[in-house]
């Protein structure tokens, strides 16, 4: 029996899924500050340190947390998780889109692309929908409390996670294999099979690998922030995507429409490329 073709759906997280950043719908609370005070702090280390944005606010995590006593452990990441906020639609995206492509002879495979916190991900309403979260992580110790960075994902860090994706690399610290030579057959989803969703310039660099590469990138944008749809327009002028679409995941939403014909064209090019094996 033919293997049915997979499509992976990849998505950044903060302003893609989640309308605000996922630190602020309930750690920075936790810690008494508001977004601002918390994300002018963070730039500042970064800027007095010319150190990475993303390693900066790992840090003050940890700092504020620890002057506060609270403990930072996967479980209360997690419980931190629980409260993110979700554009219009997302909770029923996946099982809508799944359904589409079953009926249309594809497997869809949602993944998540973030420079965020895998541990709070994993606590949201939608965690159980992807097939993996590759993100930032804490390492812990004995008593199972973070005390250093285990992986920073910066836009640049992004795309490794691309071509893991496309090999079937699950582990975000295996840096071999993803790196040995495949035959593009033995590849288990070829960019032509990917679709990228993202909404800043932190998704630039993913973007242009999976354009270049044949598959499709799509700039969403908060609708109720006009700055967010020029920026998504700007993205769509400069060929970084082939598509903007605001960002509301619903049955009827333009989003739904452009994912299912992309489907719709990758599975009659897989068809196509059947057929020309003919002997």
């Amino acid at each position: 029996m033919r293997r049915k073709p997979i499509i992976a759906l990849i998505y950044d997280f903060d302003g893609t899924l989640s309308p605000g950043n996922m630190q602020e719908f309930g750690f920075i609370q936790a810690i008494g500050k508001t977004p601002d005070e918390f994300w002018k702090a963070s730039d500042g280390i970064a800027i007095s340190e010319d150190a990475s944005n993303i390693l900066a606010y790992m840090k003050l995590m940890r700092d504020e947390a620890t002057k506060l006593g609270i403990r930072l452990t996967k479980a209360n990441f997690r419980r931190f998780g629980a409260d993110i906020k979700l554009f219009d639609g997302v909770r029923e995206w996946f099982g809508n889109v799944n359904r589409y492509g079953a009926e249309h002879g594809v497997k869809i495979e949602h993944y998540i692309n973030s420079s965020g916190l895998k541990e709070i991900i994993e606590g949201s309403p939608i965690a159980k929908e992807f097939k993996h979260i590759f993100a930032g992580t804490y390492i812990y110790d004995a008593d199972g409390e973070a005390v250093w960075p285990g992986i920073a994902v910066d836009y640049t860090a992004k795309t490794q996670f691309l071509f893991k994706i496309q090999k079937g690399i699950f582990s975000s610290r295996d840096s071999k294999r993803v790196n040995e030579s495949m035959a593009d057959e033995a590849k288990r989803i070829p960019f032509s099979h990917m679709i990228y969703f993202g909404d800043g310039e932190t998704d630039v660099p993913s973007m242009k690998v999976v354009s270049m590469f044949g598959g499709n990138a799509i700039a969403v944008f908060d609708p109720t922030k006009p700055s967010k749809k020029e920026s998504a327009r700007k993205l769509l002028r400069q060929g970084r995507v082939s598509f903007i679409t605001p960002a509301n995941y619903g049955r009827d939403s333009r989003t739904f429409r452009i994912v299912t014909a992309i489907i719709d064209k990758i599975r009659s090019e897989d068809e196509l490329k059947r057929l020309s094996r003919y002997h």
